[in-house]
């Protein structure tokens, strides 16, 4: 074992952790949303506060409260633990809440935006792997472009520090950005930079398509974020840019989304073995889903009890919405669709409205991929699934090396 956590971890024979106490986990992974609260004021968020908001920050839950979940989760069999935010190192007690979720057994996983990285976080995330990469958000490759994102003077230095540091240490991690009208023509140089320094194997990650305020609390902050979504047909082009590994990653999709299709409104894994922890103590389905009939106080429960009866039941739910019904229930492109009740919600309000963005998004997705004609609605298909099944049969696997 290395003595970089020899004095973190103990070691226990399989047989007897309590993980196996259940023929099967109810919870795999856990994330944990530690603040709303972030030093950045990215237009295109779904959640962020401002980082000095005291009211926010006295409604958090409490450093015991957050290691108590945490415990319920690896009593349960979780492996991962996701700490994100708006931007988890405000916490001020971000690393003893690190450190004990590494001594339960936890893989971690850290989104942030690195400007509040210190030398003495990132040593102790290299004294104290999370055994998962940390996920830097980074939003342009000159100041004037990062900063036209963040909206926060000095933001660019600090986050070239905080990479820095994690360069320094050696501590393993992967970058983000998003597609931005201030950035997106940097995106190219920012690939070739991110692979000068990570390797081809991770290439950034780039994210074009923003979801609402996952709260509904602002109709300002949505109209901002709708004027940055791409139209359809720009949003092709990005899909596309590298045309032939976008069409293989649809065959992928489909043969493994066709398996999992069903009647009801949950179509992903949403509270099945997955589920997330507002800063509050609200447990939820996902990150984003926050309709009052969807979410679990944990300060009146237990992470067993919403894991094993709440969410099951709520993920039983049929969808009730006429229009639903008629186009998303008859639709043979629910596997390309991002539509879910985490998009109804946060542009509706409701757990089942169609989402027109989506829709549009994926019908010209279908039409380049050759599953449409051009003007035909796809919940009209009658042949949808032999469309499908030549469309899988028609994609090339890659040739072996």
């Amino acid at each position: 074992m290395s003595t970089k956590l020899k004095s973190h971890v103990r070691r226990v024979a399989s047989g007897r952790h309590s993980i196996w106490k259940e023929k099967q986990p109810l919870l795999h992974w856990l994330d944990v949303e530690l603040t709303e609260r972030c030093n950045n004021d990215c237009v295109h968020c779904s959640i962020n506060r401002p980082a000095g908001d005291a009211d926010v920050r006295a409604r958090e839950l409490s450093t015991d409260s957050i290691k108590t979940v945490l415990r319920q989760a690896a009593e349960l069999g979780c492996l991962t633990v996701r700490f994100t935010g708006g931007e988890p190192l405000l916490r001020e007690d971000f690393a003893d809440v690190y450190v004990f979720a590494r001594r339960l057994g936890l893989q971690a996983r850290l989104f942030t935006n690195a400007t509040l990285l210190t030398p003495d976080l990132a040593g102790l995330l290299a004294r104290i792997p999370p055994l998962e990469k940390v996920e830097v958000s980074l939003y342009g490759m000159s100041r004037a472009s990062y900063e036209v994102v963040t909206r926060i003077p000095g933001s660019y230095d600090a986050a070239r520090r905080g990479v820095g540091l994690l360069l320094e240490n050696k501590v393993p991690f992967v970058v983000k950005t998003i597609i931005h009208p201030a950035n997106e023509s940097e995106f190219p140089g920012f690939k070739s930079w991110a692979i000068s320094i990570l390797g081809k194997d991770h290439p950034p990650q780039a994210v074009a398509f923003f979801n609402l305020r996952s709260r509904r609390d602002s109709e300002l902050k949505n109209s901002s974020i709708r004027e940055l979504r791409p139209s359809p047909e720009k949003a092709l082009k990005i899909l596309t840019a590298e045309s032939l590994a976008y069409v293989r990653e649809m065959k992928r999709q489909c043969q493994r989304r066709q398996e999992e299709r069903g009647t009801g409104i949950f179509r992903c894994g949403a509270g099945q073995g997955m589920a997330a922890l507002d800063a509050y103590g609200i447990l939820q389905p996902c990150l984003l889903l926050r309709h009052p009939e969807a979410v679990y106080d944990l300060k009146a429960g237990s992470l067993r009890d919403a894991m094993s009866g709440f969410f099951p039941s709520l993920r039983r739910r049929e969808p009730r919405n006429l229009l639903y019904l008629e186009r998303c229930a008859e639709c043979f492109l629910s596997w390309l669709c991002e539509q879910c009740p985490a998009k109804s919600w946060v542009e509706h309000g409701t757990l089942d409205t169609p989402v027109e963005y989506w829709c549009d998004l994926a019908r010209i997705q279908a039409e380049y991929l050759g599953l449409l004609k051009k003007g035909e609605e796809p919940w009209g298909v009658k042949d949808g699934e032999m469309r499908l099944r030549q469309f899988i049969r028609s994609v090339p696997e890659p040739k072996s090396p």
